[in-house]
């Protein structure tokens, strides 16, 4: 009874139990306070509405690709089942917490032992053959005295936040390569309507050059010229049609479907998507909620932070309750295997023991040592992290700001360059001047033209790397599971998943009492 109380004693004495290693706190960060070109007209002040930042755009078919995307993406669904696998480790660590080693045992023996020696007989008895049976319970329980299993169970919890951190990244960068995928797939599809369209212009003026030389007006030298020209807008459409034929194969990878389905999904003739002409950017220190990156190299700090601790609680004693519960029998003598059911058969033995590495040779010591580096590292990664963000949200904007201005610009060169062209082809008509001025005027168009095509595709595309820094997107998840219901499915069918699959359990936790370090075993 005495040694009873002294075990029980001592698993009370876990919940008051000091946990050794560091406690973790968010590193300082350098975050500025307003973005560098927050004296745009372009830029708002306001809080970015980026959760679904692609509806800005007005375009249908986009919205509908990302859709595809989020339900099919087969890239995002690794992420997905990533996470279930931390939620998982997670729950085998909160196991650790409880009797680590637990068993049931059960034995049954018959010898028979033949000749003349009695020797090694059982005690009192002349039986040459005899069984004997045993069975009961047996337990070892280490208890965390020093915290070594709920720093496991903290390491754990946030590699599962960070597991999940990961998932709203690749979402990120998911929704934010459809959207430039898609308009590079407009934006070239609109170069190749605009050589067309030039096409067409420059085979009336090979018309024209024909007639006049046909005419006896000029000499076969415009003819030569126009034809080079003509051959020259024309070569440039096949790279195009190449290019625009990968973005579309491209795509259908990033929507889970084979290049031959992707078709289905583009409406034909589709435009460039329009960007809003003012976008809100918030302020820096938003990205540290919002930016899953920023979150997870966070979470990472904060895991290794907690298996400094789980390391270094092996330099301190292990103090571990034991017991085996069991009964035993035999038929030797005028014993039966029956009463192995008889309490009189039982056995009882409890006790407290203890464990201490006393003469490790540094090894627990280095491996703490170890440890503390990669923490060391970790924070430095996470404040790199935020360094990088501001980095490429600032990128974006002035990326964002200059495609505007640019757009501007190349609008008034292009029209310049329709009424250059207009003049030459009437001058030339009118033999006021020679083939060259023409020749030139439909060069600088098709050039203004394209690079006009190229601003307006520059534009949607800085902007949605802007929505990307700031961390829009991901905010699609909430609410639902990170796995699809027909892969749950399939791991249902394989493994005994328990209740790991079903909606809900797979939700980060919410507070304080979601992440306590002691919690029920998860079966």
């Amino acid at each position: 009874m005495r040694t009873f109380t002294v075990t029980a004693a001592l698993v009370a004495m876990l919940g008051a139990c000091s946990m050794v290693g560091p406690n973790f706190v968010t590193p300082k960060t350098q975050v500025a306070d307003n973005w560098s070109t927050g004296n745009s007209p372009h830029i708002g002040a306001g809080r970015p509405e980026d959760a679904a930042w692609w509806k800005a755009f007005g375009d249908p078919t986009l919205d509908r690709l990302i859709d595809l995307a989020y339900k099919q993406n087969l890239g995002l669904q690794q992420a997905g089942v990533a996470v279930l696998q931390a939620r998982a480790q997670l729950a085998a660590t909160i196991g650790s917490e409880y009797p680590q080693q637990q068993q049931a045992f059960g034995l049954y023996q018959y010898e028979d032992r033949g000749g003349d020696d009695v020797s090694s007989l059982p005690f009192g008895s002349n039986d040459r053959s005899f069984s004997r049976l045993q069975y009961g319970l047996t337990a070892t329980w280490e208890i965390d005295f020093w915290g070594k299993f709920r720093r496991a169970v903290e390491a754990a919890d946030e590699s599962f936040l960070a597991s999940i951190s990961n998932y709203d990244a690749a979402l990120v960068s998911l929704t934010a390569t459809v959207g430039t995928t898609y308009v590079a797939l407009r934006t070239t599809a609109e170069r190749i309507r605009v050589l067309r369209r030039n096409v067409a212009v420059q085979e009336k003026s090979l018309a024209i050059a024909r007639a006049r030389f046909e005419n006896g007006e000029t000499s076969e030298l415009d003819v030569s010229q126009a034809t080079s020209q003509l051959a020259e807008t024309r070569a440039q459409i096949p790279p195009l049609e190449a290019s625009l034929a990968q973005d579309r194969n491209s795509l259908a990878v990033l929507l889970g479907i084979t290049p031959a389905r992707i078709g289905a999904e583009l409406t034909k003739n589709g435009r460039i998507p329009k960007a809003p002409a003012k976008v809100a950017a918030g302020i820096p220190r938003d990205l540290l909620r919002e930016r899953p990156d920023v979150r997870q190299a966070e979470q990472v700090a904060a895991s290794q932070s907690a298996l400094i601790g789980a390391t270094e609680a092996d330099l301190y004693p292990a103090f571990s309750p034991s017991g085996t519960f069991g009964f035993s029998s035999s038929d030797i003598g005028k014993r039966s295997l029956g009463n192995a059911f008889d309490w009189n058969n039982h056995a009882i033995r409890i006790g407290p023991a203890f464990q201490w590495n006393l003469f490790n040779y540094g090894q627990i010591t280095n491996q703490v040592r170890a440890q503390d580096a990669q923490f060391q590292a970790a924070l430095l990664a996470y404040q790199n992290t935020v360094l990088q963000a501001q980095q490429e949200v600032e990128n974006g904007l002035i990326a964002y700001v200059k495609a505007m201005e640019t757009v501007r610009h190349l609008e008034k060169a292009v029209a310049a360059a329709k009424r250059s062209l207009e003049l030459s082809t009437i001058q030339y008509k009118q033999g006021a001047t020679d083939y060259t001025t023409v020749l030139l005027a439909e060069q600088s168009l098709l050039r203004q033209q394209d690079q006009l095509t190229i601003a307006r595709g520059n534009v949607p595309q800085s902007l949605i790397s802007v929505y990307q820094a700031l961390g829009g997107g991901w905010q699609i998840r909430k609410g639902h599971d990170f796995v699809p219901d027909k892969i749950k499915e399939e791991m249902r069918k394989r493994t005994n998943w328990g209740r790991l699959l079903d909606t809900g359990t797979q939700a980060p936790p919410t507070g304080a009492q979601d992440k306590k370090l002691i919690r029920k075993p998860e079966w």
